[in-house]
């Protein structure tokens, strides 16, 4: 079959099951016109992926700081500001200024894009956030394709940016521009902010955020952010937390010169030897973390998350098995699950200094440099946990008497972020998604730290949802990242019906 005469079948059945369901209550969606946008999806979604690929193929790489990547990072902007003025928005293209790189260099940085569609008082306000930067490709790097060259095979969507950013980004305009060429009234306001520096670290993002809370962000009810996965290759996910993370290195240092082990070795306090007790000394072999007091502001585990747990689709064998490892420290879905997500992880991540090269080459290191990291959970506090990082290293150095110096930092802080489920928006995306999936979503948090969702809540005190669209297995940052087409398609669909049902609750 067709596959834009199969989609179409699939969203008329999803209407009429609706319908027959009797879930157009006083508070249903207007079917006639759902079954219209949806139609309309269908018909156009080669159009929506023709518009991925002109996007994928611009290559706008923030993390390696060369000139050329930063033209195409403003020729990406500027694509997107174009894009969003023929959808009939206002947009303003914030100068950022420029960056300072550590070699004395500066780079200008792309601007961020402020649009407003729609100022209706009665309506509610609707800002979602996205970013059009991406982290580094290359085709001999593993890619199996050329990774600007947006490639369809078996319905996957090859390309650097398909699944982050830009997928998700494109469905959102999908989603308005849909209701634009039916020429149907948006159900709600809509903003966008849209950098291009997310993957170097949001760079000035925040104090923009800050000096804009009164203006852009003051008529916005609530903030939308698609920018992770779901958890699942075929049921949709809704995120409501992410993990903080604090980055540390700890420092042993004899002399700034290496030693030689014939001439020296058995008569020195081995910086080596002393950072390796160290680092021995954060985690044992069943993950848990040895820092004295860590677990102590965890947030108490409740029934109710329990329950959350429990319900999520997850197969541990071919979770296993996709992951390539043989063995995880926990038998059951709900305590990986709670490992991931609600309780705090210690990964040692390397050594500097140390001779890591084929070969025996016979050194003592003279100073080396131990690094590690802790990803933070509801309700740490960084502060709180760099002061027992530090103290309980002091303490371990101290009892090995060595005379070498030790010095602990840490070189990032990042808060967890943990949002109400019960929030009414939270409640919309469960019903645009039974809507269109016809299928309840898994109530997932992500391990990893996505640091604009808390910056989001503390600045502009607004309710904060992520939304994914792609699924487990797109590879995002690695090689042969994909977005399925019924994800973007189908996903297009959930943001068109998210529009609806954020309409009913004014």
């Amino acid at each position: 079959m067709d596959p834009k005469l199969g989609g179409m079948a699939a969203s008329l059945l999803a209407v009429l099951l609706l319908l027959e369901a009797g879930m157009f209550s006083s508070h249903s969606l207007p079917p006639a016109l759902l079954e219209k946008v949806f139609q309309y999806i269908d018909l156009h979604q080669d159009e929506f992926v023709q518009t991925l690929k002109e996007w994928v193929a611009i290559e706008s790489d923030s993390v390696q700081p060369v000139p050329r990547f930063r033209q195409e990072l403003f020729r990406m902007m500027a694509v997107a500001a174009d894009t969003l003025q023929r959808l009939g928005a206002r947009v303003t293209s914030v100068d950022m200024g420029s960056q300072q790189l550590p070699d004395g260099q500066s780079l200008p940085i792309p601007p961020v894009i402020l649009a407003e569609l729609g100022n209706d008082p009665t309506k509610g306000t609707v800002c979602f956030y996205g970013h059009l930067d991406v982290q580094p490709a290359d085709q001999g790097d593993g890619w199996l394709t050329d990774p600007y060259v947006l490639t369809e095979v078996d319905g996957k969507l090859y390309g650097r940016g398909a699944t982050d950013n830009k997928g998700p980004v494109l469905a959102w305009i999908n989603a308005v521009s849909a209701f634009r060429a039916l020429e149907q009234d948006l159900p709600v306001n809509i903003k966008f902010i849209i950098e291009g520096m997310e993957e170097a670290g949001s760079v000035a993002l925040e104090e923009l955020v800050e000096k804009e809370k009164n203006r852009f962000f003051s008529g916005v009810d609530y903030i939308v952010i698609s920018d992770n996965l779901w958890i699942s290759q075929r049921k949709p996910a809704i995120t409501y937390g992410t993990r903080g993370n604090s980055y540390f290195t700890v420092e042993v240092k004899c002399r700034d010169q290496d030693f030689h082990s014939g001439t020296f070795g058995g008569i020195l306090h081995e910086p080596m030897a002393d950072l390796v007790a160290l680092l021995g000394s954060l985690v044992d072999s069943s993950g848990h973390i040895l820092v004295p007091g860590i677990y102590d502001e965890v947030a108490p585990l409740t029934e109710e998350e329990i329950n959350t747990y429990k319900a999520i689709h997850l197969d541990l064998e071919e979770y296993r098995n996709s992951s390539r490892v043989e063995k995880f420290l926990f038998d059951t879905k709900e305590e990986i699950l709670m490992h991931l997500w609600r309780y705090p992880s210690l990964s040692i991540h390397g050594i500097e200094g140390a001779f890591d090269e084929p070969g025996a080459k016979t050194v003592i290191p003279g100073q080396v440099i131990g690094k590690f990291s802790i990803r933070l959970v509801p309700h740490m506090n960084v502060s709180v946990v760099e002061k027992q990082v530090t103290r309980h290293l002091e303490d371990v150095f101290s009892k090995r008497n060595s005379s070498n110096k030790m010095v602990v930092s840490m070189t990032l802080g990042l808060h967890p972020w943990i949002a109400n489920i019960n929030d009414t928006q939270y409640l919309a995306a469960k019903r645009a998604i039974r809507t269109v999936f016809g299928t309840e979503p898994d109530m997932i948090r992500d391990g990893s730290t996505i640091p604009i969702a808390k910056m989001f809540q503390e600045i502009v005190h607004k309710s904060v949802v992520l939304i994914p669209l792609g699924a487990v297995d797109d590879g995002e940052h690695s090689q042969n990242e994909k977005i399925n087409r019924w994800n973007y398609i189908e996903g297009t669909k959930l943001f068109a019906a998210f529009f609806l049902e954020m309409a009913q609750l004014h």
